[in-house]
């Protein structure tokens, strides 16, 4: 992941070398392989590469070309030879490099360019002549992008926390912190009320010290993928995931994949195995990293690590945690940029000592699997797509059949479907997801609509065919799950957010993907003959609770002390006590099923000391959002995410 990062002032001043190399000085830990800045009058650019493909050491970047243009670019060009062809150059030839194919579209599309860009990426371009930025993310956002815009100046980065530290004091985003607690926090949000993130999809055009958002790409909810069998389904998809994982293979590294021995990673391990094995591939080798817990009780991945292995015919890297209560960090190094505890504590010196010792520069990672092949898939919302389209005798079979399937009473998934067609506000009142937990500042909650963004609602639309309305939540749910992944020693790629798997996922009918008693139909009919029969079989899923009551034992007088005055209570977003009795009885083995929540909310107090702490944030006087009247929710408190719009400060 090489590093790119930028100034603009608006009012022609010169940008001092000084801020470049304050930015540079933030960026010390990313980017090792060399350092190029470009200062020019009123801008100034900075690049530290990462290199992952051979074509990429060939660049020289910042790229400047043409009549003042200036272009720095992160990423990793999938569609190399039908841009080629395009354009007509050679993909093959040593000068055809990624970031040169990306000017040269530009010279030949103007803005339009954007939308031929197949893979992850972010760019910068400048233009000197009409004092003009552009910054632009891939469509899903898989590549990060921030800046921060004052009246006075822009400075960008694809690192948070370089920027927040290059830019000084600032102001917490009341939205972000909402999204967090809720769910997953918008695509677009940081933080930071004064820094935002490039929506994925989208370019913002900087022009005269004013920023709009311009959509080059979003996903077409009415498009439809239908066959006549199950087999052209089953095909499809298979020649999908397999390009998928050919295009992220394209390194003259070696690749490091996660092996959890479940249907998302061993697909890609043994789809990779076939592409070197039949085709060949850049890359030297791909090898495995496993981690398990055997003191979890549902922790079963090991037992499908090793099958894989073994028909794999090579054993991967392992990490046996047997959380012994060292989970998660309530006393953080240095200065962390958001919220959430990440990977657990005990993996990280076995990862950090892997990549290191064997070199590694590229990961692989399973995320979106889930989601992309139906795993959380809702046989209601299949219900009430058929019931919104008048297939009222489909839809009774279909109910029935999953009744069935999951001994739930007709009536009740009846009544959770015809839910699924009602206006929000009928939703927001009788949907189990949205009741807010009872820690949550209630005033706060209703002023930023929590209750919706647990709904993870959607805009664009006031009427939505559920089927279109799910996958659209899908995907911007993908969107705002990458966008804040934090920073990895290696360059993470996903199989499972490639554009065109993507846009075939999301176009298939409902019953391909869920079938009654069966989740993730088509994929583990497409791959019968590619995965070990124990992954095919396999119908658990670890999950990890244990460790955490372990953790919160072993560390509960750093948990005391934390909400003895906790900073979330100052800023007026959780009941302190109750965070407190309901952390207390997770400790003494109490876990609900979405513990992941009140996880949030301790990770959220680590977060705002160590913020505070570094001057970053400004501790606040007490009685935030403690109004006698707060209005009620209504659909502008829903953020709404237009082709284009201004931007302002928050």
């Amino acid at each position: 992941m090489s590093v790119q990062a930028g100034v603009a002032n608006f009012d022609g001043s010169p940008v001092g070398s000084e801020m470049l190399r304050k930015i540079s000085r933030n960026l010390s830990a990313f980017g090792h392989d060399d350092e190029a800045t470009l200062s020019e009058g009123c801008f100034g650019l900075l690049y530290r590469p990462f290199h992952t493909t051979k074509e990429s050491r060939a660049e020289r970047q910042p790229l400047t070309f043409g009549k003042g243009y200036a272009l720095t670019w992160d990423g990793r060009l999938d569609n190399r030879g039908e841009l080629a062809a395009a354009l007509g150059c050679s993909a093959n030839s040593p000068d055809t490099t990624d970031i040169s194919m990306v000017r040269a579209a530009f010279e030949r599309w103007g803005t339009d360019f954007l939308k031929k860009l197949v893979g992850d990426w972010a760019l910068a371009l400048w233009n000197s002549s009409e004092n003009e930025l552009i910054l632009a993310r891939d469509s899903i956002g898989v590549k990060h992008l921030f800046f921060c815009k004052t009246p006075e100046r822009i400075v960008w980065c694809t690192e948070l926390a370089a920027l927040v530290l290059s830019v000084g004091k600032l102001t917490i985003s009341d939205k972000y912190i909402a999204g967090y607690l809720a769910f997953y926090p918008d695509a677009e949000l940081t933080p930071y009320a004064e820094i935002s993130s490039v929506p994925p999809g989208n370019f913002v055009r900087v022009r005269q010290g004013e920023a709009t958002i311009h959509s080059y790409w979003s996903l077409n909810p009415d498009r439809r993928t239908h066959y006549k069998s199950d087999a052209e389904y089953e095909g499809h998809f298979r020649a999908l995931l397999r390009e998928a994982v050919r295009r992220r293979l394209r390194t003259d590294s070696p690749v490091l994949a996660g092996l959890s021995g479940g249907y998302d990673s061993t697909a890609i391990v043994f789809t990779a195995d076939d592409i070197i094995a039949r085709e060949g591939a850049e890359t030297p080798r791909i090898d495995t990293f496993s981690y398990f817990d055997s003191n979890e009780p549902d922790d079963d991945d090991f037992i499908h690590v090793i099958k894989a292995e073994e028909k794999r015919g090579k054993a991967g890297f392992h990490c046996e945690m047997a959380g012994c209560g060292d989970s998660l960090c309530f006393e953080q190094e240095g200065f962390v940029a958001a919220p959430g505890f990440g990977l657990r504590e005990e993996i990280k010196p076995t990862l950090s000592e892997v990549v290191q010792r064997h070199g590694y520069r590229v990961g692989l990672s399973g995320l979106g699997g889930d989601e992309m092949n139906g795993q959380p898939l809702d046989c209601r919302v299949q219900a009430a797509d058929l019931l919104a389209r008048l297939h009222v005798i489909n839809a009774a079979k279909h109910l029935i059949a999953w009744s069935l399937a999951t001994r739930i009473p007709w009536i009740q998934l009846f009544y959770g479907s015809v839910l699924e067609i009602l206006p929000l506000p009928i939703r927001l009142a009788f949907a189990t997801r949205a009741k807010l937990k009872s820690w949550v500042n209630r005033d706060f909650a209703r002023a930023y609509a929590m209750a919706a963004r647990q709904l993870e609602v959607v805009n664009g639309r006031r009427v939505w065919n559920p089927a279109a309305r799910d996958a659209t939540q899908t995907l911007s749910t993908l969107s705002r799950l990458v966008t804040h992944v934090p920073p990895s020693m290696l360059e993470q790629r996903y199989p499972y957010l490639d554009i065109d798997l993507v846009e075939f996922l999301a176009s298939v009918p409902l019953d391909q993907l869920l079938r009654p008693g069966e989740r993730r139909s088509l994929m583990r009919r497409s791959l019968t003959t590619v995965l070990p029969a124990a992954t095919l079989t396999r119908k658990t899923k670890a999950a990890a609770a244990r460790c955490y009551s372990v953790t919160l034992q072993k560390h509960w007088d750093k948990v005391d002390r934390l909400f003895k005055a906790p900073l979330s209570v100052r800023f007026g977003y959780v009941e302190g006590d109750l965070v407190r009795q309901e952390l207390k009885a997770m400790k003494n083995g109490q876990v609900q099923a979405d513990f992941t929540r009140l996880l949030k909310a301790l990770s959220l107090e680590v977060w705002l000391r160590n913020a505070c702490e570094h001057g970053i944030l400004s501790v606040p006087a007490e009685g935030r959002f403690m109004t006698e009247s707060t209005p009620p929710f209504s659909d502008q408190q829903i953020d709404r995410c237009p082709q284009a719009m201004r931007l302002g400060n928050s």
